[in-house]
């Protein structure tokens, strides 16, 4: 004998039309539609309204008493919540049944009633059927009706309110009694010996919807166990593997935490929402106490240094901004924003080379059109406080699924209560939907991370949406691509490339300025045009000062359509990045008379390279760092030590940075190359050595091979020429010589009064020149360790290169000099060869090429003249 609940409805009924469309397992997209869309179960919360909670669920029977399936039962789940109740049937191929509380005229326990409920099994808009009509539901277990009934009673009063605040407080107090009276099940603890520290009632948080339920910390690991057990009966996160952990803002107010358990996904494995701040921070400080010795956390000034000297590329420093600034991809309020960078959608061709294929970063999207800008401040300066210049926002829920609709319909419907929107207002076309952010008098909207990403599929139509036809009679499908794209995959390795380009990177710190930096507010916002409404900023809005609930409803609602402006990270300029690149070089006329004259970039021993590989010098050399420098045998890479720490390889061919190795606590001072193995000198007091082999395509294996120890930073190295012997010197004048199989040092010798700036071995090994601050020039003895010559010169020498007898060497002046060590004088100089110090030398062994550097920031190669 089954009890039944009938539900009579006096409106509508909303047959949600949910899909299980099969789509590729490896599929990931930024919303996670693996575990979003829940293919497996045809039910997920997206087909709640905003704001509204799932409670709990029944196995139970549909009864229809009419249509082509009369008399037959209908088993399936039926869901309980704040605002609906829900139907999924067990049969695939009937729809889900959605009935809004507010929309019910009475619920009570009745005889049979038969209601059919739905048809076909397509992600599609929702279908309704009007007019007054009786639903009835069995459940399996009678005990429960009553209870059922008292709940959905309760949930109905709560609808029929006048007042949305008064609604939301009498759901929010039934959750709340709900949640306290129930906890956390140890049981589901993955190990009986866990200690508990802490637990509490949060909401797990995903786009567009919420769960309720219970947290749980341990000493081993994070749970959380939803209310309802959807989707699953407990989350668990061990928080061994958690790399990061962000406090976030969720409606502008301080309640969210997010986990990763990677160091870049876009996607967090967990995103929390509590009901308070201060079980938010106890919960923050617990894992970030538990994780101080295993994570390093990272702020934006780090962040800002890495990407400046191109340790991390624009696509990651965009990504870490935005998760710095509460951008998330569960809350698409505040999903993570992006630049367009591209500015032509209309060529065949894409010229990454032409700084006009590229859009103005140091303008917002608003202001990039001077005709719109006009009128825009028109109504600007008419306007009473506060006063702002755009209507609408860069980012918001609504843009996002603009871009995502392909991938996440069920979060469009969701967001516009069960509508897709009109046709010829969707993404349609890249070009289209540029010119409406230029043209528009309301489209300002950036990208999002999805544009510069490797996965094309919200560009096409793999689900087979009807999205509806167009005025021209055309239906919405696939995207419309530039002419310069010939498949999505093509577009966006371009739209990478363009991210990645010399332009971008020279430019985008002045887009930085606008939406993290110190052009987001103030008198820098209103100059730069970059002013929106005040209800989208950090601080803008104190939602729990609102006393009137309409009003906060109504508020936190406008917060969630209208987007949110990142946090502020930077209050002052953000620097440009360091891009090196190769130019033309001019000599000093003077040199023509000397015996080493300047060498045309065109020599034959670099025929194989590109012209601009052939210029021989680094602009924006004034932002290097870089302390030594030396090509590798097979002419296409050179490697540089840097003052930050860093090894970088650059592609002479490219002319960018291919690799980086990060192996020294403090500066490196100097490098050595021989038999495939670097040699690095630092100021922590050591020298490394390092095998290089590649790992893959793209990167480079170091493996540390050994490591010399010295009392003081090293400032310099060479090897011998059978490469078996170390020479170092340091910072306090010290010359120790290594063998290179044993890292304890065969001689150490104090022959300078200070730094040593550079030693060399001669070509024989038998002799060690050294050159330091004091200005003198020591000559050392391999075998006994004893110094047997010392040459002062009148200015303080910091390079040198030797043939055993003839010394050149690069002085504090820049000049260069020509010494003979028997007669201990300068044969020749070079006057003003460098404007300022000459800081590095390398010769070849064949002694038929130099190259010097200065502080003048310019590299020349030169070639004796006999």
């Amino acid at each position: 004998m089954y009890c039944v609940i009938n539900i009579q409805l006096i409106c509508k009924v909303l047959n949600i039309l949910c899909s299980i469309i099969s789509c590729p397992a490896a599929t990931r997209f930024s919303l996670n539609i693996c575990q979003l869309f829940m293919f497996i179960c045809r039910f997920s919360l997206l087909l709640l309204d905003l704001e509204e909670h799932y409670f709990e669920q029944h196995t139970a029977y549909n009864l229809t008493s009419r249509g082509p399936v009369a008399n037959r039962r209908s088993s399936g789940s039926l869901k309980i919540c704040s605002k609906s109740v829900i139907f999924e049937p067990d049969d695939a191929v009937q729809p889900i049944l959605k009935i809004p509380l507010k929309d019910c005229k009475g619920i009570a326990t009745l005889e049979e009633t038969i209601y059919l409920i739905k048809e076909e099994n397509v992600v599609a808009p929702y279908k309704y059927e009007r007019g007054e009509t009786k639903v009835t539901f069995q459940l399996e277990a009678p005990g429960k009706t009553e209870d059922v009934v008292q709940m959905l009673l309760q949930l109905h009063r709560a609808s029929c309110l006048d007042k949305q605040g008064d609604q939301t407080a009498m759901v929010a107090a039934i959750l709340q009694s709900r949640l306290a009276r129930t906890c956390f099940d140890k049981n589901s603890f993955q190990h009986v010996t866990e200690i508990p520290h802490m637990e509490c009632v949060a909401e797990m948080v995903s786009p567009l919807v919420t769960n309720a339920g219970h947290i749980c910390i341990t000493d081993c690991n994070l749970y959380f166990q939803p209310m309802n057990s959807y989707p699953d009966s407990v989350v668990q996160i061990g928080l061994h593997s958690v790399k990061r952990i962000y406090k976030r803002r969720h409606g502008l107010r301080p309640l969210g935490l997010e986990v990763f358990c990677t160091e870049n996904d876009l996607c967090s494995d967990i995103y929390l929402k509590f009901y308070n701040t201060k079980e938010r921070d106890e919960l923050y400080y617990y894992i970030a106490t538990f994780l101080e010795n295993h994570i390093v956390e990272c702020t934006a000034e780090s962040y800002m240094l890495q990407w400046q000297r191109g340790h991390i590329s624009n696509y990651q420093y965009l990504l870490h901004l935005n998760n710095l600034a509460d951008r998330s991809v569960n809350d698409l309020s505040q999903y993570p924003v992006f630049p367009w960078v591209i500015s032509d959608y209309s060529s065949t061709e894409l010229d990454l080379l032409n700084p006009a294929s590229f859009r103005d970063l140091s303008k917002p999207i608003g202001a990039l059109n001077t005709e719109r800008l006009e009128r825009l401040l028109e109504r600007y300066r008419d306007m009473p406080e506060p006063r702002f210049m755009y209507g609408s926002h860069y980012s918001s829920p609504g843009y996002v699924l603009f871009y995502l609709v392909r991938v996440a319909p069920e979060h469009m419907l969701c967001l516009q209560n069960g509508r897709f929107d009109n046709a010829d207002r969707m993404f349609n076309s890249v070009g289209e939907t540029w010119k409406n952010c230029l043209e528009g008098g309301t489209d300002f909207k950036e990208l999002i991370p999805e544009f510069y990403g490797s996965d094309g599929s919200f560009l096409k139509n793999l689900l087979g949406l009807n999205l509806g036809r167009r005025q021209g009679g055309g239906r919405v499908e696939k995207v419309e691509l530039p002419p310069w794209a010939s498949d999505p995959d093509d577009f966006l390795e371009k739209m990478r490339l363009a991210l990645e380009s010399q332009y971008v990177s020279e430019h985008l710190h002045e887009w930085i300025d606008l939406v993290f930096g110190y052009k987001q507010r103030g008198c820098e916002a209103v100059a730069a045009h970059n002013v929106f409404h005040p209800v989208t900023y950090e601080g803008g809005v104190d939602c729990d000062s609102i006393e009137d609930p309409d009003h906060k409803i109504a508020m936190l609602t406008q917060i969630l359509e209208f987007g949110q402006t990142p946090r502020q990270l930077f209050v002052t300029p953000h620097p440009q990045r360091i891009t090196p690149r190769f130019h033309n070089l001019s000599a000093t006329p003077s040199l023509s008379s000397s015996e080493l004259s300047p060498v045309s970039p065109s020599m034959e021993s670099f025929e194989d390279l590109t012209e601009e590989s052939k210029k021989m010098a680094w602009s924006n050399m004034n932002k290097l760092a870089l302390s030594s420098c030396l090509m590798l045998p097979d002419d296409k890479i050179v490697v540089c030590s840097s003052w930050d720490n860093n090894v970088y390889f650059y592609s002479i061919a490219y002319g960018r940075r291919q690799d980086t190795l990060m192996g020294h606590d403090d500066a490196v001072s100097h490098i050595c190359w021989r038999d495939d193995k670097l040699y690095t000198a630092s100021w922590d007091s050591t020298v490394k050595v390092f095998s290089i082999s590649p790992a893959n395509k793209k990167r480079t294996q170091f493996d540390l091979l050994a490591e010399f120890e010295h009392e003081a930073g090293v400032n310099t190295l060479d090897l011998s020429p059978a490469g078996t012997l170390l020479a170092t010197g340091t910072k306090e004048g010290t010359l120790t010589l290594w063998d290179i199989a044993n890292p304890l040092p065969l001689n150490q010798l104090t022959c300078h009064s200070g730094k040593i700036h550079q030693v060399a071995f001669s070509p024989d090994s038998r002799h060690i020149l050294s050159v330091g601050e004091d200005s003198c020039l020591a000559v050392t003895d391999v075998q006994t360790g004893m110094l047997i010559a010392t040459v002062h010169a009148e200015l303080e020498q910091r390079c040198l290169c030797w043939d055993g007898n003839t010394v050149l060497s690069g002085g504090m002046s820049g000049d260069l000099s020509v010494w003979d060590l028997l007669s201990s004088k300068v044969i020749h100089k070079i006057p003003a060869a460098h404007s300022g110090a000459v800081t590095c030398m390398w010769m070849n062994e064949q002694c038929s090429s130099i190259i010097t550097g200065g502080v003048d920031k310019q590299i020349i190669l030169w070639k004796p003249e006999y």
